[in-house]
């Protein structure tokens, strides 16, 4: 998933995004509130992570720019303000949820999982699609019972189809969602990767269509019973 960390100091930034990136996750970094905004007038992400102590604008005024613009993008805050007020101050102007710092990073992963998920639709971290379960805290597959490994990027992007079943999505749209805006992947990645998510899924009730010059679409087909 397109996760965009707006966080000034530099080395906790790049940790961030360097730990979501392993995950498998398209990870923008901006350290600067103003640039985030105007960024995010151009571009989609599935996600923000935002300090907010921030230069340029602040983050408190960031989200409520972002929301007078009807951007719905799940917004979570770090913060180093532990008054409940301030909690019930951030959670009313727009917030998803919030992290104290200093905050594990176990805990930042489980949190970007529920936002995600929620996103998506998904009430639990696993879920069931005809023979197919995916669990996305354990990051595991499994079809008709039996293991399927994937690699992180075919994980996320098996993830995405699954949040948006029966809809077509553009490979412009998957690359946004699957890469950093500072990567350069080759025209026919998606192509590639598409092909070998679709070859592992082989057997699965999960189906993975082209739709020559619009894209792909997935579907979950459940076996008829006798």
């Amino acid at each position: 998933m397109r996760i965009l960390v707006i966080e000034d100091t530099v080395v906790l930034g790049e940790a961030i995004a360097e730990r979501l990136q392993k995950l498998g996750h398209g990870t923008d970094l901006i350290g600067n509130g103003r640039q985030a905004a105007d960024w995010l007038r151009h571009q989609q992400v599935d996600l923000i992570i935002l300090d907010l102590n921030l230069p340029g604008l602040n983050g408190d005024a960031l989200l409520a720019e972002l929301r007078q613009r009807r951007n719905t993008t799940p917004v979570l805050i770090l913060t180093a303000r532990d008054g409940v007020d301030d909690r019930i101050k951030l959670l009313d102007s727009g917030a998803d949820d919030y992290l104290a710092k200093p905050f594990d990073f176990g805990e930042l992963e489980a949190r970007v999982r529920a936002l995600l998920r929620r996103r998506q639709g998904y009430a639990s971290d696993v879920s069931e699609h005809g023979n197919l379960v995916f669990n996305r805290t354990a990051k595991t597959v499994t079809i008709a019972g039996q293991p399927c490994v994937l690699v992180n990027r075919e994980f996320r992007l098996l993830e995405i189809f699954l949040g948006a079943l029966e809809r077509v999505m553009s490979k412009e749209e998957l690359t946004d969602k699957l890469f950093n805006a500072d990567e350069t992947p080759s025209a026919n990645a998606i192509e590639l990767y598409v092909a070998r998510l679709r070859k592992k899924l082989a057997g699965s009730s999960v189906h993975i269509q082209t739709l020559r010059g619009l894209g792909y679409v997935a579907h979950v087909k459940l076996e008829e019973k006798a």
